[in-house]
């Protein structure tokens, strides 16, 4: 964590992104890695999730900073996703 000179606090991370998606009927394999920052309240919280977890973040998209092209991912919040469970019955033969 880091601090502005106006003392907010900062975190700055990499998000990674895998998901499959449908475009024009066929079925994609998407992944990419985006840079991400947390900033203020949001930070504290974010500084102290476990790496590796599956989260669904909400925030917004910008430029890294004025005259850059390179965009960064604000997040505004995040929850951790439950991780999907395949349950199999068995049946039972008496």
């Amino acid at each position: 964590m880091r601090y502005t000179p106006a003392g907010m606090p900062i975190v700055t991370a990499t998000l990674l992104h895998r998901s499959q998606q449908m475009e024009a009927g066929i079925q994609r394999q998407v992944e990419f890695e985006m840079s991400a920052l947390a900033a203020g309240e949001i930070s504290g919280r974010f500084s102290q999730a476990e790496l590796g977890r599956i989260y669904q973040f909400t925030g917004f998209l910008t430029r890294k900073n004025r005259n850059s092209k390179a965009l960064v991912f604000h997040i505004a919040d995040f929850l951790l996703m439950a991780e999907e469970v395949q349950l199999s019955t068995a049946t039972n033969q008496t």
